[in-house]
């Protein structure tokens, strides 16, 4: 399986915040999400992927070639959904798609308008006064009417509602049946990568703690639960996050097989990503 996009040592400072030697790669044929917290780096990566922010050091390849020397081919293969949105609000859709359609050497206008039918769309209708779903619905059409190879979003589920939420993932498995297809899902929202997601990328703070693909990940992690007398200075070396209470214990651990050996009457449960995510580093559910 092809990498389609490889980061090396990616660096980035910022006035409060520096994307640190960030590294990894995507693979043909795979949905990642792209995890995180507010304000861990997700946005900042993507916007110094696609030249948006101009990157310290490091290096983007994209296909096989570097970014900095391919700039404008290789955005030609690329789809984007960034939660701003990006456009002139006192425009209409057909007035936005005017000025976006001709920076793409294979735009397909047919392609445009049966999107803009099935998300039942207005071509005359202000961009001001769309809704938050309807605003990311424009915004996909804009991304998959020039076949691009690499679908990058940056948030593109907060603030929806489920439905619209719902129709986006169904939408995204519908892309991935074409081939050589591949998608780079940003979100704090890791319920929406349970059904779809392949790999797991999760950055905090700038840097990446793992890479793995989801499955694999579910597996060898659980939450653990039981009688605080089961634990001691060995037992409690098995959790990436550990709490107690005067009525047992709760912890998330790597380690699954292991706390099968050394600890009996435990609860043993499968986590969810969020689970996962907020072990390792070390959050709550407030900082999501």
């Amino acid at each position: 399986m092809n990498n389609i996009l490889e980061l090396t040592d990616l660096s980035k400072e910022l006035d409060h915040f520096r994307l640190n030697k960030v590294s990894f790669s995507l693979m043909e044929g795979c949905i990642t999400g792209f995890i995180g917290v507010n304000g861990s780096g997700k946005t900042t990566t993507i916007k110094t992927i696609l030249g948006l922010i101009l990157k310290d050091g490091g290096s983007i390849k994209l296909f096989g070639k570097e970014m900095t020397e391919h700039e404008r081919d290789l955005k030609n293969r690329i789809g984007v959904v960034l939660d701003e949105g990006y456009f002139y609000d006192d425009m209409t859709l057909k007035e936005m798609k005017n000025i976006i359609s001709p920076a793409y050497k294979s735009w397909d206008e047919d392609v445009f308008v049966s999107y803009i039918k099935r998300f039942n769309l207005s071509l005359n209708q202000k961009i001001s006064t769309l809704s938050k779903g309807m605003r990311m619905k424009y915004a996909i059409t804009l991304a998959l009417s020039h076949h691009a190879d690499l679908l990058i979003m940056d948030e593109p589920t907060s603030g929806l509602d489920p439905l619209v939420r719902s129709e986006l993932m169904d939408l995204l498995l519908e892309f991935m049946k074409e081939e050589g297809k591949t998608v780079f899902f940003s979100t704090h929202m890791t319920s929406d990568l349970d059904k779809i997601a392949d790999m797991l990328i999760l950055i905090d703070d700038g840097k990446i703690l793992l890479s793995e693909e989801k499955d694999q990940l579910l597996d060898t992690h659980a939450i653990v639960k039981g009688d605080n007398k089961l634990l001691n200075e060995q037992t409690r070396k098995l959790f990436l996050v550990l709490r107690e209470t005067a009525y047992g214990f709760e912890g998330v651990t790597s380690k699954k097989s292991s706390v099968h050996q050394q600890m009996s009457d435990v609860l043993i449960e499968k986590p969810t990503i969020e689970d996962i995510m907020l072990a390792y580093i070390g959050g709550s559910k407030d900082a999501i």
